[in-house]
């Protein structure tokens, strides 16, 4: 069973709370293609939310080719998530070169961009 971890005083969604939880996931490989997920009740029951908030989720996961729910079988990870991954990092990337641009032209360094995140990650 995966452990997704909600924060109850976030101002984002619990639904979108969950659609991050598995994308995390599968980018770090915790969840495989093919494997499967809990049903929608199931997983609302052990988050202890109404199922209707899981059942957004896991539609927002299919409209992305994240999950596939086949009818009698269950919910699963999909085959072709590594591809879908990819091209969410590389937007990713592409945002915080767009933000590293837009930093560097209002007279910021690489440098100061480089110090901060190091910072960051020794926090």
């Amino acid at each position: 069973m995966i452990m997704i971890n909600l924060d109850y005083q976030s101002r984002t969604p619990i639904y979108e709370q969950i659609v991050n939880e598995v994308e995390r996931f599968v980018a770090l490989g915790i969840l495989k293609p093919k494997e499967q997920i809990p049903s929608v009740r199931d997983l609302a029951s052990s988050l202890g939310i109404n199922p209707n908030t899981v059942s957004k989720a896991y539609g927002i996961l299919e409209d992305r080719k994240i999950i596939m729910t086949i009818s009698t079988k269950g919910t699963f990870i999909h085959e072709s998530t590594d591809t879908i991954v990819s091209e969410k990092k590389k937007k990713i990337m592409n945002e915080i070169l767009k933000n590293v641009e837009e930093y560097q032209k209002m007279g910021g360094s690489i440098k100061e961009i480089t110090e901060t995140i190091q910072k960051k990650k020794g926090e």
